[in-house]
């Protein structure tokens, strides 16, 4: 174990962000690098808990005490065996992952948790910046093929598993570029690109093969795929946004997030000049106020939005850990992204019931009401009604599911996600379902989970025997944003 009174001489600390009014000027990731002597100082507040929470806290069961000790004996290089040996893409969750870790972490209870996160995306850069991770191939093939469907992470955690059993394994993407939401859900001041394309050359290395621009039910049957290959596995994400279904809905500058989204960050990809759907000296109004409407929050300040107004139906959320969350479980409390320190106005307790025309068909304002929230159901405040300007409004409500609409033989009537056993097997045999498709909206880290007990599962399938780790089950509750 590292420093015993480490958690007590050392006081918690994460890397630095950029000041605000440098960094929206680009879209550059915020943070600033964080050298291996402050990581390691970090590591030694890792206490001798005895049972370390952590492990449960974290979907995908990461050895967050080994490696933490690890670094703080400055051996950085084990330190990144042991992060990988549970964790495929540590360099993404390092930077998006809320850090479901911490809240369970026992040095929380009575002062600041660990920085697991901040430790984990360190060790993770130390490993690319010095000898990127090898390609570890498969000592020899299996003769068994699988086909991935998807390939956002828990379709390329599936993926890396299964060709590293030694599977034959192509990933099928319905988008110009493999990535899924990891490539243009997430805008790049988050996660810059460079790291999910050297994770992509790496699978490539090992022999995964990829296909994009193949929407599978539409350019290619999911019957033909499983006559073409021994199992497939669906990781289709949950892509359906949730509407608002109210008067206006209708009128120009009305987007959901992802419209909004996706464009920007083709624009950081080159593939276009200029988004179609620029904040540049618009009003915005951002309903939800998720990771998702954070995302659409810092968008909006780079592209030089005039004001930028984000609504959240629930109250305001307490400062600190709530009573109704104990440790070690997700806490209820505020939390301030990035984003939201680079400005703007965050308004609780309030309901849209409408969206204005300004006379031509496009957006001008929305009615808004105050709304008490009591036992899941929003009662309006009488005489609370008001309007607030808006030129641009992103709905950033979540997701309901993955797009069925092609694949209408795997899923009841009335389900908004493809049923699945304990064994990630849908109702069709041999076809296999990890991520948000079977789970609904999640985390990153849980669709990584995912992925690799989907793996799992699937080559036990083949093979008759398990040979790859699980950390997980379908049943598992997830944690939601």
């Amino acid at each position: 174990m590292p420093d015993p009174r480490g958690f007590l001489k050392v006081e918690r600390r994460t890397a630095p962000t950029r000041p605000v009014d440098v960094r929206i000027l680009s879209w550059t990731e915020v943070y600033e690098s964080f050298d291996h002597q402050s990581a390691s100082q970090q590591a030694s507040r890792c206490m001798d808990c005895g049972i370390p929470f952590c492990h449960n806290g974290c979907p995908l069961g990461n050895l967050i005490p080994e490696w933490n000790d690890l670094v703080w004996r400055d051996d950085w290089v084990s330190a990144a065996d042991r992060l990988h040996a549970t964790n495929n893409f540590p360099e993404i969750t390092g930077r998006v992952c809320p850090a479901p870790c911490e809240s369970a972490c026992v040095a929380g209870i009575g002062g600041d948790a660990v920085s697991i996160k901040q430790i984990e995306v360190s060790i993770a850069d130390d490993i690319w910046d010095g000898a990127p991770p090898a390609p570890m191939t498969p000592t020899r093939l299996t003769e068994r093929t699988v086909a991935v469907v998807g390939s956002g992470p828990a379709g390329l955690a599936a993926a890396q598993q299964l060709t590293r059993a030694g599977h034959t394994v192509v990933v099928y993407e319905r988008d110009d570029r493999i990535g899924g939401l990891l490539r243009y859900g997430i805008p790049e001041f988050k996660l810059e690109k460079k790291w999910l394309d050297r994770r992509l050359e790496q699978m490539v290395a090992e022999g995964t093969r990829f296909k994009t621009g193949v929407n599978v039910g539409r350019d290619v049957t999911l019957s033909a795929l499983r006559r073409q290959f021994d199992a497939v596995v669906l990781s289709l994400g949950a892509t359906v946004p949730r509407e608002l279904r109210i008067e206006g809905r209708e009128l120009k500058g009305v987007w959901q997030s992802m419209e909004y989204l996706t464009p920007a960050n083709r624009v950081q990809q080159g593939d276009l000049p200029a988004s179609p759907i620029d904040a540049a000296g618009a009003d915005v109004v951002i309903i939800g106020g998720g990771d998702t409407g954070a995302d659409c929050l810092g968008t909006a300040h780079r592209q030089g939005a005039r004001s930028v107004t984000q609504l959240e139906i629930m109250p305001t959320p307490p400062q600190t850990r709530a009573d109704a969350t104990p440790w070690p479980t997700w806490p209820l409390m505020l939390r301030t992204s990035s984003a939201h320190e680079e400005g703007g106005e965050r308004v609780f307790a309030v309901s849209t019931q409408k969206f204005i025309d300004d006379g031509t068909g496009a957006v001008a304002a929305l009615q808004i009401v105050d709304v008490i929230a009591d036992a899941g159901r929003f009662t309006p405040v009488p005489g609370s009604e008001r309007e607030l300007p808006a030129t641009l409004v992103l709905l950033a409500l979540g997701f309901a599911g993955p797009d069925l609409s092609h694949l209408d033989d795997l899923h009841d009537a009335g389900e908004a996600t493809i049923g699945r056993d304990h064994a990630f097997e849908s109702k069709v045999p041999g076809v296999f379902v990890a991520g948000d498709a079977g789970r609904g909206q999640s985390l990153v880290v849980w669709a990584i989970a995912e992925g690799r007990s989907c793996a799992a599962a699937v080559d036990a399938w083949l093979m008759g025997e398990a040979r790859l780790p699980r950390p997980i089950a379908p049943s598992d509750r997830p944690l939601t944003s």
